[in-house]
């Protein structure tokens, strides 16, 4: 019998150390999601060091439901408000709403030219030859 008493007592034991490590991890990796978020939130808000969020106290930062910073904006608007040195003009990675189309240079035809131009334009292109 003593030798089940202690095969047990050994599997309690590698439960608890396997559910301590279980716990060291995931609370390790709910930190990087953290700071990975935030680190998202800050360049949108403009900040121009991340070395910043260092100044944030982590203690009130908790992740939703659907891994996400619970209210990131406001605690960077508040951020941004006590320590506005920390932050340049505000950043997109989206591209602009309405980008100019490129479009290729536009000929001149020689009736659209007036005298002068037409002038200087048949000299370089004889010049050229």
């Amino acid at each position: 019998m003593t030798d089940e008493t202690n095969s047990v007592e050994d599997w309690q034991t590698r439960a608890e150390t396997a559910e301590a490590a279980l716990s060291r991890v995931q609370m390790d990796t709910d930190a990087r999601l953290i700071r990975a978020e935030l680190k998202a939130e800050a360049l949108r808000a403009g900040m121009v060091d991340l070395d910043g969020l260092k100044l944030l106290d982590m203690a009130d930062v908790r992740l939703t439901d659907s891994g996400e910073v619970a209210d990131a904006p406001a605690l960077l608007a508040r951020l941004k408000r006590a320590k506005p040195w920390l932050f340049g003009a505000a950043n997109s990675s989206s591209a602009a709403a309405n980008p100019p189309r490129p479009e290729p240079p536009r000929t001149r035809h020689a009736n659209d030219l007036s005298h002068e131009e037409w002038l200087a334009a048949r000299t370089a292109l004889l010049r050229r030859r």
